[in-house]
This record gives structure tokens, sequence and C-alpha cells, in this order.
């Protein structure tokens, strides 16, 4: 699998979109940091990304609500915009394998809270819940939060061409190349597509001497 970040879709600094292929779809994952204004959230609300395969939708959102903090007896409008864009997503809120809060007070006026959540892909069978890991955040008043995603091992059958070091062939290989460079016809390159048309006729003629 070949990881991408993705700059073109959302266009703000606290929201982080990856991307992977995997069996020819291409799946995201989004990390998102929602500021007490809300900037990202409303960001998102006003975005149509129209993206499909979401996998995860994930972090701190900096919202308390009641739906996932038991501890917490009030109901956020925030959060009616939160499953809005979970909805649009097709993506569904996790429930942890063990409640814990996801940020602890560092004073005793405060309470601990439930700020970071986790979105999953809608009816997935691979992973439907995530693990709060209180015991792992050490000096931080965050806690790491994971979820386990099955990888299927598959066999994927390979094979190996090479050229031995100053033989007959790797000569003609390179002198094969060389003809065919000279032959190929340029013109000015004034935009991205005429040059990812010479870099693909070039791979192309390459492809064929070998």
């Amino acid at each position: 699998m070949c990881f991408s970040l993705c700059n073109d879709i959302f266009h703000h600094r606290d929201i982080l979109c990856v991307s992977f292929f995997n069996h020819g779809s291409i799946f995201f994952l989004i990390n998102i940091y929602s500021d007490s204004s809300q900037l990202a959230l409303k960001y998102l609300k006003d975005t149509e990304a129209n993206l499909s395969n979401v996998l995860i939708m994930t972090e701190d959102f900096n919202i308390r609500d009641s739906l996932w903090d038991p501890n917490f007896l009030h109901h956020s409008s925030h959060s009616n915009t939160l499953f809005e864009i979970a909805d649009s997503l097709q993506i569904e809120l996790s429930k942890p394998i063990k409640f814990s809060p996801t940020r602890f007070a560092d004073n005793t006026r405060d309470s601990n809270s439930v700020l970071d959540l986790v979105f999953l892909h809608s009816n997935s069978q691979e992973f439907d819940n995530h693990h709060i890991h209180s015991d792992w955040r050490l000096t931080s008043d965050y806690v790491p939060i994971s979820v386990n995603i099955s990888i299927v091992e598959e066999y994927v059958q390979t094979k190996k061409q090479f050229l031995i070091k100053n033989s007959k062939e790797e000569s003609h290989f390179i002198e094969e190349v060389i003809s065919s460079l000279k032959n190929t016809h340029t013109h000015p390159i004034l935009c991205i597509d005429i040059l990812e048309t010479m870099v693909q006729m070039i791979a192309n003629n390459i492809e064929n001497i070998w």
C-alpha cells in the first residue's frame, strides 16, 4: 500500500487527509483538530468533499456531550453538526471497548473529559470499535487511541529481471535507450499535461526496449 497526503481536498490547517490504494480502490483517513470556536467543523460543514471510502475520521473535536461521556449531563449543538458531517461521509461514531476519558485535567477545578472521538466506516465488518489507552499517556494530558484493522495476508507473485554489468546486453540496451531519446519529438513544455505526456512516452519507449 502507498499512502499519500491529500492537499487538494481540504484546505484547512487543522484537517489532515491521507489516502491509500488497496485492491484497486482508494480509501481515506481523516485527522481533525477543531478548536474551541469549532472552525474546522464549520469548514467541513460548508465544504462539499464528495468523498467515498472514508475509513476513519478521528482526533480532538473539542465537544463535550452526554452522547459519548456519561459523566457529562448536557448536549451540545455542535454535536448535531458533527453527526451531519459524519453522515455525509458515511461513517459512524465508534464506541470504545472500555470507557475512559480522553483528556485528563491538569488541575483540581476541571473534570476529566472525552474530547477525542473516532468515527469509522459504516457497516464495517473488519473494525467497529476502538481502544482508549489511559495507561499509555505518561505525562501527557491526552490519551492515545487505537483502532485494530485486520490485514489479510496475501501472496503477490513477483519476478526480477536484470542486466549484467558491462555485458553485451547492457551495452545494447543503453544504445537503444539513447537512440530512442534522440528520436523523441519534443515540444515546448508549456503546461503540466505536456510534461506528463512526454514523460509517459519516454517511459513506454524504455519499457518496450527492455
